[in-house]
This record gives structure tokens, sequence and C-alpha cells, in this order.
């Protein structure tokens, strides 16, 4: 299975579509008193978690009936098939849903489509903002903002580290990593911007920022898309070791801790001492 990126791109109206569809019923739920329950891991469980993925699951069906859908509230079985699939829509319905609870606007759609093991397509969509990201391979990365404007995004170069220059560096909202923090350090100046959920992807395609860093587990739902709109955009994820994310790969659908980046010219984990050994293990997973 090889899509051509003419494919790709002419899935994106409708992928737009599916995810305006999804973020009008979360917010329908945001405006309410919506009740809050916790899975087994203590991540929060909403109404809107559900109804967002089963728009969204009905859409992805009807675009392409040949691929199966992976999603955070998937059923158990679909987890242990999803092995011999070639292809496959890596789902999170509502990506920080720590921040929907906390009403405070930054939790995404993320819909991203994976050919084996690669990371093709993927728009993230945060519906409080009014604001997507979406990309495919070959095609380029681009922006839609609340007013329904269309623009290319291009990540820029980094300024070098320097004491009258501080990095942009993304972090959590809801995850802080006293580790994470030590790594920073060898960075020089740096200015912290914290935004929750997959929203750091997009405002790192857009030139918002330099750099993201997370140490510790996050799903494969989580980065796929974001991580195919930051490629697009000319920048890169990467595990510690340097190497570009993959899906679907393995048995655990965890990925490692990753480098975000604007300028992938650079060498991050030579300046942030992850290929060193200096850095401690990653972190135990913290859920959503």
């Amino acid at each position: 299975m090889k899509f051509e990126p003419a494919e790709l791109a002419g899935w994106l109206p409708r992928l737009l579509e599916i995810a305006d569809a999804a973020g009008r019923q979360i917010m329908s739920i945001y405006a309410t008193a919506f009740d809050v329950t916790y899975k087994s891991d203590r991540s929060p469980l909403t109404a809107a978690d559900l109804a967002s993925q089963r728009v969204i699951g009905d859409g992805l069906a009807a675009l392409t009936p040949g691929i199966s859908m992976l999603a955070e509230e998937s059923a158990s079985e679909v987890f242990s098939q999803r092995r011999g699939w070639p292809a496959l829509w890596l789902v999170d319905p509502l990506d920080g849903t720590r921040e929907f609870v906390k009403r405070n606007g930054e939790f995404t759609v993320n819909i991203g489509l994976v050919e084996n093991g690669e990371a093709v397509l993927g728009l993230v969509y945060a519906p409080a903002r009014a604001v997507a990201y979406y990309a495919a391979r070959g095609v380029g990365a681009f922006r839609r903002s609340a007013d329904g404007t269309r623009t290319s995004i291009r990540t820029p170069a980094t300024p070098a580290a320097a004491p009258s220059t501080a990095l942009r560096v993304l972090a959590s909202r809801s995850h802080g990593d006293a580790v994470l923090d030590r790594m920073l350090e060898r960075l020089g100046a740096v200015e912290r911007i914290s935004v929750g959920s997959a929203l750091k992807f997009g405002l790192l395609a857009e030139g918002g920022a330099d750099l993201y860093v997370r140490r510790g587990a996050t799903s494969e739902w989580d980065t796929a898309a974001g991580q195919v709109i930051v490629q697009e955009a000319g920048g890169c994820v990467l595990d510690f070791a340097g190497r570009p994310l993959r899906y679907n790969a393995r048995d655990t659908l965890v990925n490692p801790s990753f480098i975000a980046c604007a300028d992938r010219s650079r060498d991050w984990s030579a300046l942030l001492g992850t290929g060193t050994g200096t850095v401690a293990p990653d972190a135990a997973p913290t859920g959503k």
C-alpha cells in the first residue's frame, strides 16, 4: 500500500468537515455542566470524548471504508487486531481532556493516517479556537484560521542559543518534569510556553515556537497527526536517539520520549544530551 500525494490531498477537505462535526459535538457539551469520570489510569473521560469519537468513526468509515480506525476509546478487541493493518487511522477524539475539564480551551481533535508505520496525513483541530492545522505527505502543511482563511505554513530556522536570544520551548500545561527542566538548562536562555494538547505541534509548525520536548509516555494517537504537520512544515519529530517516531510497529502504543523541532538542521539530541546517557529513563505514563 502506497498513498500518493494527490490521493492524500483529496481527503483533506472531507477530513476538515469530519473534524468540524466532531468539534460541534464537543463544544455543545463544553457549554453544559458535564460530568467527568475517570479511567483505570486516572485519566478523565467525558461525554465529549465519546460523542466526538462516534462522529469521527462514522466519517472515516464513509471516507475510507477499507481503512480501520484505532482511537483512544476503542474497544479492546480493536487493539489486538491492529498489528495486521498496513494502514490505519489513529484518532484522539478529545486530546487534552484535562484542559477541557479546566475549560481553558486548549484541547484538540487529532486525526492521523498511518501507512506501514509512517504518519502520512494529519489534522489537529482546536474547536474552542476554531483553528485547524493539517498536512499530507508530499503536499505541505496548512492552517485554517477562525475566519476560514487557509494559509500554507512553514517552520522558521531557530537562532543559535545565546544569552541574548531565548529559544521558545513549548511545555505541557498539565505534565511537569524536573529532569526535563535540567535538560533544557543545557540550551541556555529559554522562554517556556505552556500549552495543552496537540496544539503544541500546530504552534511549532506555524512558527510560534522553536522546540517541544516531551520526556515520558504519550500515546500514538497523541502525536501521529501532529508529526505530519510539523514534518511537512519543515520541522521534525524524533525520539531521543534521533529517529522519526514510528506507529503501529510495536506491541505497545506508547511513544518513547521525543523532540519536536522547527529547525531540523540542528542536532537537538546533542544539545539536550539525550544521546549521551546523561538523561534519566522515561517517566511513567501520565494519562491525558
